[in-house]
């Protein structure tokens, strides 16, 4: 049975993800194709770039999360190295697309399958210790969450900042 603490962790993720998300869509939203196009992470992601990481650490989180679920090491971290920028540049790659339209749906889709697979989740989960280690760091449900809810938080801020400086 989960406790009160736990209930309200989870809920604060959960929110946290959908909250931050909901900004980068509104922030992007108004953008021109020029501005979507435009280098301004990394020194090579555009806004298509960007939203194409979402999109895929959505599919990863959501895969990471099951595995964890089954005691096992996500697979990403087969890729793990400084800022994640093979795992990174692997997901560009394959969500990446040309169409705005079409990469805003796709983030949205991907978004949405994991918020509800996370919502059905027992809220115990997110804290519970599956015995999954990557260099003797704990992987727990709640970890991987709040690094994409982080990751997440530091993109919508170089979204405004970029966007603000052109203004």
């Amino acid at each position: 049975m989960a406790t009160r603490s736990q209930i309200l962790r989870k809920d604060q993720i959960l929110s946290t993800l959908m909250m931050v998300r909901q900004d980068i869509l509104v922030e992007t939203s108004n953008l021109s194709r020029k501005q979507q196009q435009q280098q301004i992470f990394l020194g090579d992601w555009s806004i298509l770039d960007l939203l194409a990481h979402l999109a895929g650490w959505d599919r990863a989180n959501l895969d990471a999360v099951k595995s964890v679920l089954d005691g096992q090491i996500p697979a990403f971290y087969e890729y793990h190295d400084r800022d994640w920028q093979t795992c990174n540049a692997i997901l560009v790659k394959k969500y990446r697309k040309d169409s705005f339209k079409e990469l805003i749906a796709s983030v949205k889709t991907s978004h949405k399958t994991l918020i509800e697979f996370l919502q059905a989740l027992p809220p115990e989960n997110f804290t519970t210790d599956f015995g999954v280690r990557f260099r003797g760091y704990k992987v727990t449900i709640q970890r991987l969450l709040e690094a994409e809810a982080k990751d997440e938080q530091v993109h919508y801020r170089q979204i405004t900042g970029f966007f603000k400086d052109l203004k």
